[in-house]
């Protein structure tokens, strides 16, 4: 396994890689691998003949009172991960690397990032929507992996890649949770023993909202508000939002099927999650 650091040493060997015919898979990370981003490395590795792993944590997309100073970064721990799933190269660059001095173009995001998280978070798929941008002009990814914990920015993503006619396939994939439901996130790290127990609480109420629409409730906001009580039921959640979307434009859905979108504060922890709901087939 190669491990890179200077962008242009790595699109150097992207190039030289896809002129000869060869596919890249690209996964995109900030560090702090946990199964959910080896499942994409895995899927990369099935997929593709050359897999590459970024690692980077990219500061253009937090905001000034946000958790770029703590996120967890532990990057032996994720090199031997990284070893372990076959992957050929790791990018490893510094945050001089990708924004020198001088830097000053972003990428300007249309509405599918401005709600949700886009709006609890301004700027920040600002900073995602430049940094995926930075990082398939480097690796030229014939595919990119993302996972579906993070559905708005897959979404910000797939559509950015469509308007500017990039040359690479972003694939979608699923969830990864922990046994009692609670989904993979790095910032699982954060929360104490007390408030991991609480965090199930998101898990939990998506389940009650998904099983109520197999029971026949079909209105999309109906389903999220159920889900809103589930999670204000729990003492140490505060929700930042619970939204019923389309899964396509992410506006509200008025009609299954409709993706039940969430984000909560589990202590001082945001923690996002989301589930499908689509009325059951009826032919079955």
């Amino acid at each position: 396994m190669r491990t890179i650091h200077n962008p242009r040493e790595l699109q150097e060997f992207a190039f030289s890689v896809r002129r000869s015919g060869t596919t890249i898979g690209l996964v995109p990370t900030m560090g702090a691998l946990h199964e959910g981003h080896l499942s994409l490395i895995r899927r990369a590795r099935q997929s593709d003949e050359v897999v590459i792993v970024s690692i980077f944590v990219n500061p253009t997309q937090f905001g000034p009172n946000e958790d770029l100073d703590r996120y967890p970064r532990m990057l032996e721990r994720d090199l031997d991960a990284c070893r372990e799933c076959g992957v050929d190269v790791v990018f490893v660059p510094s945050a001089g690397d990708l924004y020198p001095e001088g830097f000053q173009t972003y990428v300007e995001v249309g509405p599918l990032a401005s709600r949700l998280c886009g709006a609890s978070r301004p700027g920040h798929f600002r900073g995602v929507a430049t940094i995926c941008l930075k990082l398939f002009n480097l690796c030229q990814p014939t595919r990119a992996y993302f996972g579906l914990k993070d559905y708005q920015q897959y979404r910000v993503v797939e559509r950015m890649a469509r308007d500017f006619d990039l040359p690479l396939e972003i694939v979608p994939m699923p969830i990864v949770r922990e046994p009692d439901g609670l989904a993979m996130s790095s910032r699982n790290s954060y929360l104490s023993p007390e408030e991991r127990t609480a965090a199930t609480v998101l898990f939990r109420s998506l389940e009650d909202a998904a099983k109520a629409c197999e029971a026949g409730e079909r209105d999309p906001q109906t389903l999220a508000a159920r889900v809103r009580r589930g999670i204000e039921a729990e003492p140490l959640a505060r929700v930042d939002y619970v939204e019923a979307v389309d899964p396509l434009t992410l506006e509200p859905a008025g009609s299954l099927p409709a993706l039940i979108a969430v984000a909560v504060f589990i202590g001082n922890t945001r923690l996002i999650d989301n589930r499908l709901l689509e009325a059951p087939d009826s032919s079955k």
